[in-house]
């Protein structure tokens, strides 16, 4: 076996992308570090950088006395992390409940989300927040003009209500002003503003409750922007629907669409990521693809020209991790460099400079956050773990054959080793506590990693 360093296991490509290491807000970006702390760069006029100031940076900053960090979403102008022993702690703005500390107060440093512990995945909206516990449960709080909380009324809540219709939740992605969830059954039921057919239902009327959206199954990943919505099916095809004006569905048009519509050209998707108005994707031949709006050059092609088809990046290859903001792309390369593109203004490229870039910019300064591979040439794309969460018995199917692999736990101590001999295993982990894990498997010099859950 080639020497792998256990730092990796933050590496979470998951299928299901219940981790974000990179993340990206309105105006402002988010990373998670190795060593459990969450840096954040741009527009910090309300706190959303989380390091006890409202001055923005053009370099990425360490949020306040924030440790154990495991995942991170941005909003408009507040911030919210998952740390390692299953709390959430959000901050930045609060006018309208979003940091679900019980206030309406804003805070320039990380405080804890009232009640809820257990909590594997975190998304934020514009204004509300949305959290995915252990136990397949989602919680909701912030601004509800529109429903977007899924709780059955339209009334802003400054604590985690728990949307009581939903079970069996494995993802979570809020929107500008709507949310959706994946369920285990691979459907996906979506809430909240309609205006543009966000929910993708077939109609345009907005709803305070869950409702399931049209002729989608197998799904396995989900991803938002402000007003449209993204999905990848089991046969690694793409799915969009809502808002078009700026091509964000993909679909080779400029026409909103209520119902889900089929990403041109890509085939082969492991990974998605929705932006404010553009999208993009890993395939499983290691390329990254993206489309939608580029005023800013989000679309890192080298001009300012939307595109309504996927387009081929090639500036920057090793991809392993991608994220969609407002108006700007992060993705970050396999030797640890982070790269951004897109709107830089306030300092959100943290590059140090304050100007738009419409070609890949590296981050500086950023802290480790995975550690070198050995000998490892590619990362295993063509790997299925399910079901996920479980209550420990995991099936494995892969292309490969002979392969091996390891768990760790988030103290990065690994519980488990087992060599696979076939392209389906089944593992057994019901001995081990409930919580958070990462599998990692190799083979041929080639690494799959993910995050699973026993609840």
């Amino acid at each position: 076996m080639k020497k792998i360093y256990t730092l990796l296991f933050l590496i979470c490509v998951s299928s299901f992308s219940f981790s974000q290491i990179i993340a990206g807000g309105a105006y402002h970006s988010l990373a998670v570090c190795t060593d459990g702390t969450a840096r954040a760069w741009g527009w910090n006029n309300l706190g959303e950088l989380g390091n006890n100031s409202t001055t923005d940076s053009n370099v990425p900053v360490t949020a306040t006395a924030l440790t154990g960090a495991t995942a991170v979403a941005g909003g408009y102008s507040h911030s919210i992390a998952v740390k390692n022993n299953g709390t959430a702690w959000a901050w930045g703005r609060n006018l309208e409940g979003q940091l679900g500390n019980g206030t309406n107060t804003d805070s320039w440093i990380p405080v804890q989300v009232s009640t809820i512990t257990g909590v594997i995945a975190v998304s934020a909206g514009s204004y509300h927040s949305l959290a995915l516990k252990s136990d397949s449960t989602v919680w909701a709080w912030g601004y509800n003009l529109y429903g977007q909380l899924g709780v059955g009324n339209n009334i802003d809540n400054d604590s985690p209500a728990l949307i009581t219709s939903l079970t069996g939740i494995i993802a979570i992605a809020a929107g500008g002003f709507h949310c959706f969830a994946l369920k285990s059954d691979g459907t996906v039921w979506a809430w909240g503003r309609n205006n543009a057919g966000q929910l993708g239902n077939g109609n345009n009327t907005n709803t305070n409750v869950p409702v399931q959206v049209s002729s989608l199954t197998g799904i396995t990943a989900i991803s938002r922007g402000f007003s449209h919505s993204l999905a990848r099916k089991n046969d690694g095809t793409v799915w969009a629907w809502g808002y078009n004006l700026q091509g964000q569905l993909g679909n080779g048009n400029n026409t909103d669409s209520n119902v889900p519509v089929q990403v041109n050209l890509l085939t082969g998707v492991t990974t998605i990521a929705g932006g404010g108005y553009h999208n993009l994707v890993l395939k499983n031949d290691g390329t990254l693809w993206i489309w939608g709006h580029n005023l800013y050059g989000q679309l890192g092609n080298g001009n300012n020209t939307n595109s309504n088809v996927p387009i081929q990046i090639t500036s920057v290859t090793g991809i392993i991790a991608i994220a969609g903001a407002g108006y700007h792309t992060l993705a970050l390369k396999n030797n640890g460099i982070l790269y951004t593109w897109g709107d830089g203004v306030l300092g959100q490229l943290g590059n140090a400079g304050n100007t738009a870039s419409n070609i890949p910019v590296q981050v500086t300064g950023l802290c480790q956050m995975i550690t070198e591979v050995d000998n490892a040439s590619a990362v295993i794309n063509a790997v299925t773990v399910y079901p996920n969460p479980s209550k420990g018995i995991f099936s494995i199917e892969m292309e490969v054959g002979k392969s091996e692999i390891e768990i760790y736990n988030t103290l990065g101590e690994r519980t488990l080793y087992q060599k696979l001999n076939s392209d389906k295993t089944e593992i057994d982990l019901s001995n081990l506590p409930k919580g958070i894990y990462f599998i990692k498997i190799l083979a041929d010099d080639k690494i799959f990693t993910q995050k699973i859950i026993i609840h």
